[in-house]
């Protein structure tokens, strides 16, 4: 069976970097870790062909040989999901489909043509697949039926499929599910509120393949929550500290994780040990009367600045998002989310307008209340909110785009990263020293002909720069690589204003005018 595996085209994002990539001649942040997996899990005596659409199109020899054709996508992903899927059928090929939202949404891909869906994880239903395929079966349908499955029994994904030097990081995957019950959050709906984890072995396995592969720049650990399980968890840093000690330290890793960890020193050091250097904390507002609304009670258990600060001064970088448009929010909320990461000096806010995702616990309790306005499923980061909140929806989407705009502002983004760094935590692995690429090399002199010469930034840049190597030396070029992200906030701020301004001026008046619902005590 020759089976062609392609990955849709993501939209622009907060999170594409594509100012930054285009500095170090790569062009996609992070590879399809879900489709390596599954090749990892189909039949091995089959052949494959992987395409990241982020990185270039299908070529037409590709086309020609695709026996079967296997998509896998976010919902972000849903317009290049459904083209490739029309084109696929368009050249009579049989095509599966899976991935978060087919599984959100199957109805969707089904429309679109799709021969085979493959739903929820894909342990128990690409065996199930594979089977229907050997019988001769030309459609179907595979669930697990609410059955979560035990992930050490998951392969080693093929990572020799993907186009290595395309990426900035690698992926790999310890644990899904996650203990909380963020009103909000799908990853509960998709994959359990009982985090379930590799082996450590099994995670050596992957970091050894990708070893052998040559790749030896970041990895990142994709689970929405590293420290769901801390146990487990911890079981898996001690032989990861090790592995990284015998092998000088090749990769460089950072994760996403739930705020408590700043409650456990023990987990923070192995981390830094492990030669993580950075954690995305979902701290959501500092609102604590919106985080108990939406049920983020792990957020309200301490104060939240100084669970980023004890995070910061133990070595990880702090990166972390941020919601606007919660029930019973008040007016100003943008302006004290701003503040808030001004006081905490987190260098990179995520800041976004809270969605009703399909199937949330936010999507069910909106519906039976009568608030759900759209049921389209047309989201990204800079889409406003498909529900009526409880205040004018134009007065949250222009407190969005001021916080953003004065979030990004460069000479403000440069001040929080440089007192952010001044505080952060010295590494405690030492790699073996090594003379930079010219790739490298390249990207740090246009950063500091940009930011250091052409740009009013030029005064504060110097500075900054000068000031880290004197104070903290072991971290400047880590602060560098997050200067370097102001090429591409600088761009994406517009980017997010325009979106914006053309979503108000489309949106019908009764949406516009609709009247706030009132909440109850």
């Amino acid at each position: 069976m020759r089976v062609l595996l392609i990955y849709p085209q993501f939209p622009k994002s907060f999170w594409s970097f594509e100012k930054v990539l285009q500095l170090v001649n790569r062009k996609v942040l992070l590879p399809p870790l879900g489709l390596v997996t599954v090749a990892g899990i189909l039949p091995q005596e089959w052949e494959f062909k992987l395409v990241d659409r982020n990185v270039r199109a299908v070529t037409e020899e590709e086309w020609e040989w695709a026996e079967v054709v296997i998509l896998s996508a976010m919902i972000v992903q849903k317009k290049d999901l459904l083209d490739q899927i029309r084109e696929a059928k368009r050249r009579g090929k049989r095509v599966a489909c899976g991935g978060p939202y087919p599984t959100s949404v199957p109805y969707e891909a089904t429309e679109a043509g799709v021969d085979y869906l493959i739903l929820d994880e894909g342990e128990i239903t690409l065996p199930m697949f594979v089977e229907a395929i050997q019988r001769g079966e030309t459609a179907g349908i595979f669930r697990s039926g609410g059955e979560k499955p035990d992930v050490t029994t998951t392969p080693v994904p093929r990572f020799d499929l993907l186009e290595l030097d395309a990426y900035d990081s690698m992926s790999v995957q310890f644990s899904r599910g996650c203990p909380f019950q963020c009103e909000f959050c799908d990853i509960i709906v998709l994959y359990g509120r009982k985090p379930r984890t590799k082996t450590p072995a099994q995670l050596i396995a992957e970091l050894d393949y990708l070893y052998e592969l040559g790749w030896r720049r970041s990895v990142f650990m994709v689970d929405d929550n590293f420290i769901g399980n801390k146990r487990n968890v911890k079981l898996f840093l001690k032989e990861l500290k090790v592995w990284q000690a015998e092998h000088e330290y090749p990769f460089t890793l950072n994760t996403e994780a739930s705020i408590d960890l700043a409650q456990d020193q023990e987990l923070l050091d192995l981390m830094v040990e492990c030669n993580f250097n950075a954690v995305f904390l979902g701290i959501e507002t500092p609102d604590e009367a919106s985080l108990q609304l939406t049920k983020k009670f792990q957020n309200t258990r301490t104060t939240l600045s100084d669970s980023v600060e004890a995070i910061t001064r133990s070595g990880l970088r702090v990166m972390a998002g941020f919601i606007i448009g919660f029930d019973g929010e008040k007016a100003g909320a943008g302006s004290r989310i701003v503040r808030f990461i001004e006081q905490t000096a987190i260098p990179t806010g995520l800041l976004g307008i809270l969605q009703a995702l399909p199937n949330t616990a936010l999507w069910h309790r909106l519906e039976k209340e009568g608030r759900l306005w759209s049921k389209d499923t047309d989201i990204d980061q800079a889409t406003l909110m498909n529900y009526i909140p409880t205040r004018p929806l134009e007065d949250i989407a222009r407190e969005y785009v001021e916080a953003f705009c004065e979030l990004y502002d460069p000479e403000r983004f440069l001040d929080r990263a440089y007192r952010h760094f001044l505080i952060l935590g010295a590494p405690k692995c030492k790699p073996p020293g090594k003379l930079p690429s010219w790739v490298d090399l390249k990207a740090l002199l246009l950063v500091c002909w940009r930011q250091g010469v052409k740009r009013k930034t030029r005064t504060k840049f110097w500075h900054h720069l000068f000031s880290i190597i004197k104070n903290n030396p072991g971290v400047w070029e880590h602060y560098l690589t997050v200067c370097a992200h102001n090429e591409h906030f600088l761009a994406y701020r517009e980017i997010v204003r325009d979106q914006i301004e053309a979503q108000l001026a489309e949106l019908p008046k009764e949406v516009l005018q609709a009247q706030p619902p009132v909440l109850s005590a």
